[in-house]
């Protein structure tokens, strides 16, 4: 009984120092500090040039997730394939994501499409919603706002949503 009684104590003890000894093992540089700073009132623009228009449901995460901090004018600039979502004739089949980009239109945040990539897709400036407005080319619009004083981003349609989960699965909350 004392046998099974100190192996037991001993896997105890085990159990709850290995957590901490893989902790050690693999942070060698300590742990992160945490710095919630607040940022001054930051004017920005949007670099958007998607080749799916679906990552736009990724850059209506990006345009809240930014303009709250920083408080400033917030301007999309659309140039690229994703232009045809904001066609009302796309309406339908764009209708979450055009509501969203309303939705932060309605909120403050200006959006403003390339000319020159609209007329290249075959479109109007007519066949656009109302919250859109065109401007003669997108990336002289950019330095053009880049001139003006906002500083650039360029949203990458990438989303970190679960990415720890890709190397780590068995660490996924069910």
């Amino acid at each position: 009984m004392k046998k099974l009684i100190t192996s037991l104590s001993l896997a105890t003890a085990v159990a709850v120092t290995t957590p901490l000894a893989l902790a050690e093992e693999f942070s060698p540089y300590g742990t992160a500090t945490t710095d919630m700073h607040e940022y001054p009132e930051i004017d920005a623009v949007f670099d958007v040039n998607y080749e799916d228009p679906n990552k736009l449901n990724i850059l209506y995460s990006f345009v809240k997730n930014t303009a709250k901090p920083l408080k400033g004018d917030m301007i999309v600039v659309t140039h690229g394939p994703e232009l045809r979502a904001f066609a009302k004739e796309n309406y339908m089949k764009y209708q979450g994501i055009v509501d969203k980009m309303a939705e932060l239109a309605d909120s403050g945040v200006e959006f403003r499409m390339c000319n020159n990539a609209l007329t290249a897709a075959g479109f109007e400036p007519d066949d656009m919603h109302g919250f859109v407005t065109v401007v003669p080319a997108g990336f002289p619009e950019i330095a053009y706002l880049q001139h003006q004083g906002y500083e650039y981003i360029n949203p990458l349609p990438y989303s970190v949503r679960d990415v720890r989960y890709l190397d780590q699965p068995q660490l996924k909350p069910e």
